[in-house]
């Protein structure tokens, strides 16, 4: 049996989880880090100090600091002691926990290293809030006790915005906030400059609305240095049901680093999960093509492959937009639970009753309807008193969310009214709609702006930008889009396609890329 500390952390851990239900797994966003990916977190960690303070804002079972002084203590490293501090408020992880930090003493004193222990059993956002600033900047005072290093695999859940740690953590986080990223924030407030950032989190942070403000204050002083993107999230967290896209985080404490004339650097890996770590594909590339701080949605994009700078480039050329074409994007207004007293499963067409709309309506460039399905396909009209029924015009109806190992991020279609009957639609909540605001998109625009967003040009730049499984409308909404005449000729090309030509060698054509 493996005697690593990391080995006996993470059998510790399993077996306290498995006792856990999974309702009280996601209610803690408990996902215990994997030996595997703890020891590609730790190799990354510098070594080159005789002595170094260590921060693990939610320890877990430990297997992820385990796998750190491991690291430390090998013989090419010049660390001698080493002082953690941890934090953990899940009892059964609390007593598990101690048990592993004994047992890592024992093990670092037999190779020559100290280690130091502090466990703190309390809220570690909470603890820290008075760290996060409220005048522009993100921390406000130096920590009494700044650390060397930081690393963490935080919970994932949302909160309230009347969470006490929401409210503490106002400066970086607004609406209803993913708890790890006020333990990214906290923690980031407790390192010395030039101290080093590790985190296992949901790529989510990266791209949004939501996360705007975390990101402009955050990477004011947190200059990232590497990344790498996990392509499964079901991969990279084998024994739980992820549902986020899942990457590291490596950073430097530089406060204003933005500011600075130094050209600094980004190396982004990449693999499909914990299996092929070891053969990642890695490439560097200058920050600022990663991360500029200057643009007003502050998007961290992290091409993984040089073929997707291409891409990139491409739409960032575009001048266009929705808003300058006025259209705009919504989301189908119709909540079937909060509905349920006008819908149906079966009906004699008539006028009482319009389509509606559900996801797996939705194909790309096509809308079947109806289909098997055990889901209520017709809205009476009287629920357009309510405002849950639309004109039926034309529209680009797209998935709102997808699944990661979907082949494609945006899958898109065009409602031509003129090919369904009746005066009104009811659109699910699970679509997105794009409509014009002077009137009504032309068949032409309606079929061109579908096949644009139905290419792989497209959907690598979403893919790209955006680390969410949710298409954000506010993310659609600041897409760049080519001329408005392209578009058309896209969509004129699309009525007279054959069977011989895809839709992105009609994009392709009508935009001047090369093939």
């Amino acid at each position: 049996m493996d005697s690593r500390p990391s080995r006996f952390a993470d059998r510790l851990g399993a077996e306290i989880v498995a006792r856990k239900s999974a309702t009280e797994r996601k209610a803690g966003g408990l996902y215990l880090t994997p030996v595997e990916v703890a020891d590609f977190i730790a190799r990354q960690a510098s070594t080159g100090t005789s002595e170094i303070r260590i921060l693990d804002p939610a320890a877990g079972s430990g297997t992820l600091l385990c796998s750190v002084v491991e690291r430390l203590v090998m013989p090419e490293s010049a660390v001698r002691r080493v002082e953690l501090t941890t934090y953990e408020t899940d009892p059964d992880l609390q007593e598990a926990l101690a048990a592993v930090l004994e047992n890592l003493k024992r093990w670092a004193a037999e190779h020559q290293v100290e280690v130091a222990v502090r466990i703190e059993k309390k809220d570690f956002v909470l603890a820290h809030a008075g760290n996060l600033g409220s005048n522009g900047h993100l921390f406000d005072t130096q920590s009494n006790e700044p650390f060397d290093l930081a690393v963490a695999n935080p919970p994932y859940f949302k909160i309230s915005k009347d969470d006490p740690r929401a409210q503490a953590a106002m400066v970086v986080v607004h609406g209803q906030p993913n708890i790890y990223a006020l333990f990214m924030a906290a923690t980031a407030a407790l390192l010395r400059k030039g101290g080093e950032f590790l985190f296992i989190t949901p790529r989510s942070f990266a791209s949004g609305p939501y996360f705007r403000l975390f990101r402009e204050k955050f990477f004011a002083n947190v200059r990232p240095v590497g990344v790498h993107v996990f392509g499964s999230r079901r991969e990279a967290f084998g024994r739980d049901e992820v549902l986020q896209e899942s990457m590291i985080l490596r950073g430097i404490r530089d406060d204003g680093w933005q500011h600075s004339a130094e050209r600094f650097e980004l190396e982004i890996s990449g693999s499909a999960g914990v299996a092929d770590l070891s053969n990642a594909t890695r490439r560097t590339l200058p920050l600022s093509d990663a991360l500029t701080m200057a643009s007003g949605d502050k998007v961290f994009r992290l091409p993984i492959l040089p073929c997707e700078d291409a891409a990139l480039r491409v739409v960032d050329s575009w001048t266009g937009s929705l808003h300058k074409y006025e259209m705009n994007i919504s989301t189908g207004p119709v909540v079937p639970f909060r509905a349920t007293e006008f819908l149906d499963k079966f009906v004699t067409p008539s006028e009482d009753y319009a389509p509606l709309i559900w996801m797996n309506h939705v194909l790309a460039m096509q809308v079947t309807f109806p289909i098997e399905t055990r889901k209520p396909q017709y809205i009476r009209v009287s629920a357009s008193e309510k405002s849950l029924l639309l004109p039926n015009r034309n529209y680009v109806l797209l998935r709102r969310f997808s699944a990661k190992e979907e082949a494609r991020r945006l899958v898109a279609a065009p409602w031509l009214k003129s090919t369904f009957p009746g005066s009104l639609l009811g659109i699910e909540n699970h679509l997105n709609y794009i409509y014009s605001m002077r009137g009504e998109m032309s068949e032409d625009e309606t079929l061109g702006l579908a096949a644009l967003l139905n290419t792989e040009l497209l959907d690598t730049y979403f893919r790209v930008s955006s680390g969410n499984t949710q298409v954000s409308a506010t993310e659609l909404r600041a897409m760049p889009l080519p001329p408005r005449d392209v578009i058309v000729s896209i969509g004129q090309r699309v009525k007279r396609q054959t069977g011989g030509e895809s839709l992105d060698e009609i994009v392709r054509d009508a935009i001047g890329a090369p093939r």
